[in-house]
């Protein structure tokens, strides 16, 4: 099937912006990544009645095309997000970015990052997140993505989320999980965090995390491994690094943590554990997106 969409998903052309919440921007190392040669824009999914904003990317003329779903960070789906998903389109595959906090909220209207965390992200319940995503991923088959070859990524909060879905859907051949947390306290909406569902990974998952980032202690890291040492099959494919001298979101370029050298590193080294796990690209459009 090749790709092509229909009157009421016709991908809108207008940039999104970078979330305020996450100032101070880092102008001067900002990734632009080209739409061209692509089919890419806003898109509205269909889930149990609710209009889910997501960003679709793929390879014009693409046939069935491999499918990563691309879960946000905390602010929500913004410049940084919609960039990464063209950035997976020129490698050959289908990236659907959804806005799995929308039912909560805007999460561009915050300026402030303590009101956004307090207002919008404690409310959002893991079990709709990951319905959700399940919802996204029939999506993107029934667009003419191959489901056999599904991956699931994601950053900070879409991180975390990427070891649960990783846990939850059968059907992800494997994971990517760049700096998202790893244990925390247990709530009605986040009953189990990464490090309780290790044992239950369904696919091999890849965790990239900072060795200087302050907000996940390097003993939560441990206690992943470990996790993942006693638990299924995928979970003892999994594997975690480490980048010496990384803080947290060293791969956003648009923030001051960034790190050049670091973050190309490890996007390599995302597109090769994809693509020895069951996730290869259709085709290289473009071999130098960062």
């Amino acid at each position: 099937m090749t790709m092509q969409h229909t009157p009421d998903q016709k991908p809108s052309v207008a940039p999104r912006p970078f979330s305020t919440a996450a100032e101070p921007l880092a102008a001067s190392t900002v990734v632009h990544t080209t739409g061209e040669g692509l089919l890419c824009g806003d898109v509205l999914i269909d889930c149990a009645g609710f209009a889910l904003p997501a960003y679709r990317a793929v390879p014009l003329g693409a046939t069935y095309p491999p499918v990563v779903l691309v879960v946000p960070e905390i602010f929500g789906l913004h410049a940084h997000i919609t960039d990464v998903a063209r950035r997976l389109a020129h490698r050959g595959y289908l990236a659907i970015a959804p806005d799995v906090m929308a039912r909560q909220g805007d999460a561009s209207a915050y300026t402030d990052m303590a009101a956004l965390m307090a207002d919008l992200v404690s409310k959002v319940p893991d079990a709709q997140v990951l319905q959700d995503l399940d919802t996204v991923m029939d999506w993107a088959g029934a667009q003419g993505g191959d489901l056999g070859r599904l991956g699931v990524t994601g950053f900070c909060w879409g991180g975390r989320i990427t070891w649960l879905y990783a846990a939850h859907q059968a059907r992800v051949k494997a994971g990517a999980a760049w700096y998202g947390r790893l244990a925390g306290n247990k709530t009605a909406l986040t009953p189990r965090h990464p490090v309780e569902v290790a044992v239950d990974l369904q696919a091999p998952v890849l965790g990239l995390y900072g060795a200087l980032d302050s907000g996940i202690p390097l003993d939560t890291v441990a206690a992943m491994r470990a996790a993942l040492a006693e638990g299924s099959s995928s979970a003892r494919a999994s594997r975690i690094e480490v980048v010496p001298d990384a803080p947290h979101a060293f791969y956003a370029d648009y923030r001051p943590g960034y790190r050049h050298d670091a973050a190309q590193a490890a996007w390599r080294e995302m597109l090769a554990w994809f693509a020895s796990n069951g996730v290869p690209p259709q085709s290289e459009i473009q071999k130098d997106c960062v």
